[in-house]
């Protein structure tokens, strides 16, 4: 049997979901996700991934500003859907939502609940140099990422992945898990277990302070953080006056002060051992490697960077 469902997401990390719930035989009545943004001096509007996803599939989407109006409500409870799946829609839902009678709201989370609940859980288990993290699928309570697990799937970080390369690798798994878990519900086989709260963790949002990169630390510490936030916001430095974003970079056994130029391949001198630079953008620059960065930029060895 088909099931009625509306689904909530917002950022890219939730089309492969979305896509795999539209072709399935299931039918998604709605799509939610959260209200354009505008940009430029003609304010443009810049809509969601999903918003633009779920119009290239033909499906009704809303965005609106809140949900927690009565209008809304009794327009979310005249759909009459089966099943809500939410996936990184970008606000919490209110209780007046999740309190309609007999609606079952699942998520897909980005990470091994009851570990880094919250906003950042990609960003936060790499920078945290986990060795694996993983996708939970749970039912939302009004408590943050706090209900029962349905179903989990773990995926190993290695050391060079980048936020977007392990988002792209948990998207997918979350798709497969998706697909697993409305089954499950449809033939009436979910086993929902309780989070063990001693055990819980949490993922907070990326502030903008956080992009800035401190010499001080170990390499190790660094290149995680730079890959954690690749692409966005991005790990940057000054040098001469210019923010510069790197992109990717390896740490090597070096030493010298931290912050330091070592060497005329920009490789800069950490608390413990350096970070070489392998590919970087300057502000208002294209991005680029770093050999064709150092063709048109001076930098000095023992030069000190911020």
């Amino acid at each position: 049997m088909a099931l009625k469902i509306i689904f909530m997401g917002t950022p890219n990390f939730a089309v492969p979901i979305l896509k795999a719930i539209h072709e399935s035989e299931h039918k998604i009545l709605e799509v939610y996700t959260q209200p354009a943004t505008k940009s430029g001096r003609g304010q443009k509007l810049n809509h969601s991934d999903i918003f633009r996803c779920a119009e290239q599939l033909n499906l009704n989407v809303s965005s609106p500003d809140t949900l927690e109006t009565r209008e809304e409500i009794d327009r979310f409870k005249k759909l009459e859907p089966d099943l809500i799946v939410v996936v990184a829609y970008g606000k919490i839902l209110p209780p007046k939502l999740l309190d309609i009678d007999k609606l079952l709201f699942i998520n897909v989370h980005a990470s091994l609940l009851p570990k880094w609940r919250g906003a950042a859980p990609i960003q936060r288990a790499i920078m945290n140099m986990d060795s694996d993290t993983g996708i939970s699928i749970m039912k939302i309570i009004p408590k943050l990422d706090a209900g029962p697990v349905m179903l989990q799937e773990k995926i190993k970080i290695s050391q060079e992945m980048s936020c977007e390369d392990l988002s792209k690798k948990m998207s997918e798994i979350g798709a497969k898990l998706i697909l697993q878990s409305i089954k499950l519900i449809e033939n009436n086989k979910a086993n929902f277990i309780e989070q063990k709260e001693s055990e819980a963790s949490y993922a907070k949002k990326i502030q903008k302070n956080e992009a800035r990169i401190n010499w001080n630390e170990s390499a190790k510490k660094i290149i995680a953080k730079i890959n954690a936030l690749h692409p966005n916001p991005g790990c940057w430095f000054e040098l001469s006056d210019a923010r510069i974003k790197i992109i990717k970079a390896i740490e090597i056994e070096k030493a010298g002060n931290a912050g330091t130029i070592l060497d005329n391949k920009m490789t800069i001198a950490c608390a413990k051992n350096a970070v070489q630079i392998l590919e970087l953008k300057k502000e208002g620059k294209k991005q680029m490697l770093i050999d064709e960065y150092l063709k048109g930029n001076e930098i000095k060895v023992g030069q000190k960077i911020n």
